[in-house]
């Protein structure tokens, strides 16, 4: 066997991964386990958006290879939606990037612009990848601890006085996952003067804008934001297209041509019918985003009464996709999850895999539909209990 190459390093396979299949492996034993983990939403995509991609499939000439920059229609439609729910003007030529879903776009990003040493600001907890992607591109993680009663933002002030000469990218998500924290007035024009005043590429993953949010918001909305900062979007959540693989890069010309650099030798462009429906989907008008929020709403209820189950706390200020929740006092999420488990047959997501700040936390998924969430919390012994909601801070 030949030895793993030095740049793995200690990265490890991704976590769900490796626990979904576990999850299979204890399905083929006879366990009915509920899957509460991922965020793979389970509800389809929009009629229109499935009749563009079958109607498109259809044609002969679909098949072939497509450009790496994106068909100019789709770049169109991502500049439009941008416009429309972002308030930003995007030139839909060259600062626009539409890439086979955003993660990819973390991988390419970190290829494009660290160097070995470099250091990378990475939220803690925040989304494994950007840690994995910063080791395999040579960089080193300086994680940033957010903490509840700071809001789940970080401490600028902190991480100037600790000295930035090193570092390189920062990443930022908001919508925070697995938080739930949304960004507040002003926090964004002072994370681009931040950047600025320290020479740091702000990268801004926002997968969940769209999601139980009282605003939808976007980084290059602030002024002078396309000197400093890049921002990721998707359609997996919002639009019930994960396994489509859709999203795009969004920022200044030089920065996209960077990545285009990298990107260009790594991959070719999406299938076409799928950037023909995924331009129908851009499309869709305010009363799609309000049907999916109304059925979330349904669900996150239910996910709460399950975290009260737990004996965990939570705030109902959080928005996006997830439950996030404190575990009781002398338990960890790793041994919460563990007991839901194996136990239960109930899976859901221990904070730690978010960094050593999510330890006493656990998160659950609203992808379920609500008679597997209500199965769930009767696994779980749920019933009538004082809800353990936490006051926003």
């Amino acid at each position: 066997m030949l030895p793993d190459s030095d740049r793995l390093g200690e990265t490890q396979e991704y976590y769900f991964s490796m626990k979904l299949r576990e999850i299979a492996e204890l399905r083929s034993r006879g366990h009915a386990i509920l899957n509460l983990g991922i965020g793979s939403p389970d509800l389809p995509p929009a009629p229109e958006v499935l009749e563009a991609l079958t109607e498109s499939a259809r044609q002969p000439d679909s098949h072939g290879y497509q450009p790496y920059t994106g068909r100019p229609e789709l770049r169109e439609a991502f500049a439009r939606w941008y416009a429309t729910y972002f308030g930003v003007d995007l030139d839909p030529t060259c600062e626009l990037l539409p890439l086979m879903g955003s993660k990819e776009g973390i991988m390419h990003i970190s290829m494009s612009f660290l160097n070995p040493g470099d250091e990378v600001l990475v939220p803690d907890p925040g989304y494994p990848t950007y840690r994995s992607a910063t080791e395999l591109a040579g960089g080193v993680v300086r994680g940033y601890a957010l903490t509840d009663s700071g809001g789940w933002l970080p401490d600028l002030e902190a991480l100037e006085n600790e000295g930035l000469d090193k570092v390189k990218i920062m990443w930022i998500n908001y919508p925070h996952m697995p938080t739930g924290a949304a960004a507040p007035a002003g926090f964004f024009h002072r994370l681009i003067e931040f950047a600025r005043r320290n020479r740091i590429l702000l990268v801004n993953d926002n997968p969940y804008a769209f999601i139980l949010t009282d605003s939808v918001q976007s980084i290059l909305s602030v002024p002078g934001a396309r000197e400093v900062a890049l921002e990721l979007s998707s359609l997996s959540k919002a639009q019930n297209m994960a396994g489509w693989r859709v999203g795009v890069l969004a920022g200044a010309e030089p920065y996209l041509q960077t990545v285009l650099r990298f990107k260009s030798n790594m991959d070719s462009g999406m299938f076409l019918p799928v950037q023909r429906a995924a331009t129908v989907a851009l499309g869709l008008g305010s009363e799609w985003y309000a049907a999916l929020n109304a059925e979330y709403r349904k669900r996150r209820e239910v996910a709460y009464r399950i975290m009260d189950a737990l004996d965990c706390h939570y705030r109902r200020d959080q928005v996006g996709l997830f439950v996030w929740a404190r575990c009781p006092g002398g338990t960890d999420g790793y041994g919460t999850c563990d007991r839901a488990l194996y136990e239960k047959d109930v899976f859901i997501t221990p904070g730690g895999i978010f960094g050593p700040a999510g330890n006493d936390y656990v998160r659950i998924s609203l992808c379920s539909p609500i008679p597997v969430l209500e199965e769930a919390l009767s696994r779980l012994g749920g019933g009538a209990r004082v809800p353990h909601q936490s006051q926003p801070q």
